[in-house]
């Protein structure tokens, strides 16, 4: 009785295992590997994009919430998060071909939106 007890036991690893596998995949893409993975003197994202400098901007207005634009010359700034303590900078300059993004994130500043959400923001705005 205990070899079939065992054999149920070893099919549901061999079932659960490919699920956890692929579910430990899936949360690894979105997420940073801790507070210092990333250099926040450095661009959290730094990309070029053929979209107007003026739609990425009311692209990310409509998406995030709490955000601020002001404008530096040709660049577009966005300041997001709470007026006291802003998450994110993103910097929007015209280029030949469209914009160029780049996104701050100060070393201390709260991640709201949490980093994968405002990635895909980004991203979504950008294509």
């Amino acid at each position: 009785m205990t070899g079939n007890a065992d054999d149920i036991t070893m099919k549901r690893i061999f079932l659960l295992a490919p699920a956890a596998v692929a579910m430990a995949t899936l949360a690894a893409c979105g997420s940073s590997s801790g507070p210092s993975a990333h250099d926040p003197s450095q661009p959290m994202i730094y990309v070029s994009s053929q979209r107007a400098p003026a739609y990425i901007a009311s692209c990310l207005e409509s998406r995030l919430s709490r955000v601020r634009l002001s404008r530096v010359g040709s660049a577009t700034q966005i300041a997001v998060g709470s007026d006291s303590n802003n998450s994110y900078f993103v910097t929007l300059t015209p280029s030949n071909a469209g914009s160029v993004i780049k996104v701050m994130h100060p070393a201390n500043a709260p991640d709201d939106p949490p980093e994968p959400e405002m990635r895909f923001n980004i991203a979504r705005c950008a294509t």
